[in-house]
């Protein structure tokens, strides 16, 4: 973490502290081999398995994760115009967002064919499912509301820290009325209020920097987050790292 992005995560922590707001970390319960070329967008937990979204130009990929490892099993490369982003399970369909390029491309489950395409303005980057409705991050200080039948744009909420825009908000993991967010660059994770945008938890998952064996570049940041329904646990990783984490977010020390 270098200098301006330490100052920020201290200012949100003390912020988190002095209003109330809950203070988490990560417990991890084991750690998993991952692919470090796989440059982590979008991570997804579907019926034992994991789903994940890569990205980079001429290196995007849809992939299906082995059972409890996170080896790829099954891979999919994408067309070299295409940068993968976010991924989100609607019923037996996976959406998986694409960066400047305005795609959204919806793959069948299992078998993970391509079934459709929606298109959308501006830029995708995180994106998950609640059971009614998508929501998806462009990097702004704002969630975009979506329906699921055609990926048209319900409403936009704006996330807020104590009266503060949050910004930088990117992988996405929906659970329950909360809606949990990557920042990129940033060690942390935000838990949203759906209904208001109010941040009213932040997890401090910075204990996984010196266990993910990430490499040395300014892009090898965490990103990459999963809800376990049946279990509440998580699934957490970075771009180019070789480990993938499974998790409880536990109250903060102190």
């Amino acid at each position: 973490m270098n200098l301006k992005s330490g100052c920020l995560w201290g200012l949100l922590w003390l912020s988190a502290q002095a209003l109330a707001v809950e203070r988490m970390t990560v417990q991890v319960l084991e750690a998993l081999p991952h692919d470090i070329n796989a440059f982590t967008q979008g991570l997804e937990w579907h019926d034992g398995r994991l789903f994940e979204s890569t990205g980079l130009y001429g290196q995007s990929s849809l992939r299906r994760l082995g059972h409890d490892t996170a080896a790829p099993e099954r891979m999919i490369t994408l067309s070299d115009s295409l940068f993968g982003e976010g991924l989100a399970r609607v019923g037996k369909r996976l959406v998986q967002l694409t960066w400047r390029e305005g795609v959204a491309l919806v793959w069948r489950l299992p078998e993970l064919q391509l079934s459709r395409a929606f298109s959308y303005q501006g830029e995708g980057w995180g994106l998950c499912f609640d059971g009614d409705s998508l929501w998806m991050s462009d990097g702004s200080t704002a969630l975009q509301q979506r329906s699921p039948k055609d990926f048209a744009l319900q409403q936009r909420l704006e996330v807020h820290l104590g009266g503060y825009p949050q910004g930088r908000l990117n992988d996405l993991a929906c659970v329950g009325e909360h809606i949990y967010a990557n920042v990129w660059k940033e060690a942390h994770i935000l838990r949203i209020n759906k209904h208001s945008g109010e941040v009213d938890g932040v997890i401090d998952a910075s204990p996984l920097l010196p266990l993910s064996g990430r490499v040395r570049h300014r892009e090898a940041v965490l990103n990459g987050i999963a809800h376990n329904e049946n279990t509440g646990e998580f699934y957490l990783t970075g771009k180019w790292w070789p480990r993938l984490f499974r998790v409880r977010f536990v109250q903060a020390p102190g």
